[in-house]
């Protein structure tokens, strides 16, 4: 099978659609798909990551189309970045051979649009879209685009037209398919499947690594660490959380590592409140995840309630991986708070419950047996191991 992945980033990128579309990539190309991946040159976050123009393998070629480095500091930049990778990918689909499948990713929203150029010069072309978040839903839910409005009802008008064109949808969990299928306006109809984003389960062994030695900078000795790892996008909030904080100064230190549109804002409410058991510290290369969750005792994941459908965390496999406890905040219905609910690894509450937060950081980090259950999960359902054989189903089928 001649098989292409497009998505703006990839390994060694340490966005997790990179490493999704790296897995990927890898698993086809030792199946015996000749894989092209199309991606950008450079990386998630301004230059952090810094990738060769292109890499080529027996089964696995990797093309890079010039992008500006500009990280996510600001919109304009992300625009910028997402417009030239967009054009960039464009010109490089009209180029390539016909391929079999074209699974295309939403790092930029609408990238399906290179792959929809190439099915209509190569009719035989299938494609997968695969979905990390849903627009212009995202944007019209935190006020970027006027539901109903000119722009919103034109960017609608044209995922109708994709789904047409498109064989499969791919979504995170069971929301954000309710959320796709109302672009689905066929026939034809794109048939819709959940599933789930994963680790590789190589990269956290089941012997658990050193803690980071980062930790012994934050006075963490003694203290329960919650740890927040990653994106802090404005799909997430934190209200509830700090005043939770504030309510275990002296038990529990809470650890924010990474960075993310909300970063600013969240240290300025720590200020503002003046809670002083929190920590903040950048991104850290993928391969030291593992050791910064060994010196961890409970996982924060939080999500907006804006956010059910439209976007999905992606720090839950990762967690479940090193055996931590995961303590969500956020709506029910996302797949954080399915997988809490289905594998009991750990508790899902809703924003405002401070004394609930306060009182499940106090339970979780005392309970082994949640964390033999995390790991477990992820082992049997979240892992590259458990989650492939099901793209491969979809992509051989």
């Amino acid at each position: 099978m001649r098989l292409t992945i497009l998505n703006q980033f990839y390994a060694p990128d340490i966005s997790p659609t990179a490493q999704l579309a790296a897995s990927l990539a890898e698993h086809r190309a030792e199946r015996g798909d000749d894989v092209t991946i199309v991606t950008g040159r450079a990386g998630y976050l301004e230059g952090l990551s810094r990738a060769r123009k292109g890499t080529t393998g027996p089964r696995l070629r990797v093309r890079r189309v010039w992008t500006p480095d500009l990280g996510k500091s600001s919109r304009a930049r992300r625009l910028l970045g997402y417009l030239s990778f967009s054009l960039g990918c464009l010109l490089r689909m009209l180029r390539l051979p016909r391929q079999d499948v074209i699974v295309a990713m939403t790092t930029p929203p609408f990238l399906v649009l290179a792959a929809v150029l190439h099915q209509m010069l190569h009719r035989r072309a299938r494609i997968v879209l695969w979905s990390m978040d849903c627009y212009p839903d995202a944007a019209e839910r935190f006020g970027e685009l006027q539901p109903g409005g000119r722009v919103s009802r034109w960017l609608h008008a044209l995922n109708r037209w994709v789904f047409r064109r498109v064989e499969v949808v791919i979504g995170l969990d069971g929301a954000m398919v309710a959320v796709l299928e109302q672009n689905a306006d066929g026939p034809p109809r794109p048939r819709f499947e959940v599933i789930p984003n994963w680790e590789r389960l190589r990269q956290f062994p089941e012997e658990r690594p050193a803690p980071w030695p980062g930790y012994a900078e934050l006075d963490a000795a003694g203290r329960t660490v919650v740890l927040y790892l990653g994106n802090t996008g404005v799909g997430h909030r934190f209200d509830t959380v700090l005043d939770a904080a504030r309510a275990l100064d002296g038990e529990a230190l809470f650890v924010f590592m990474g960075g993310g549109a909300r970063w600013t804002e969240l240290e300025a409410s720590v200020r503002t409140r003046g809670v002083t058991n929190v920590a903040f510290r950048p991104y850290v290369p993928k391969d030291d995840t593992p050791a910064v969750m060994a010196g961890a005792q409970v996982a924060l994941i939080t999500l907006d309630e804006r956010s059910l459908g439209v976007m999905s965390p992606s720090k839950l496999h990762a967690n479940l991986a090193a055996g931590l406890p995961v303590l969500y905040v956020g709506p029910e219905g996302s797949n954080v708070d399915e997988a809490i609910t289905r594998h009991r690894v750990g508790r899902s509450l809703r924003e405002g419950d401070v004394d609930g937060v306060v009182a499940a950081i106090r339970d979780l980090r005392q309970d082994a047996d949640v964390r033999v259950r995390a790991r477990r999960a992820f082992e049997e359902a979240y892992s590259d191991e458990a989650v492939l054989p099901r793209f491969d189903e979809l992509l051989d089928g």
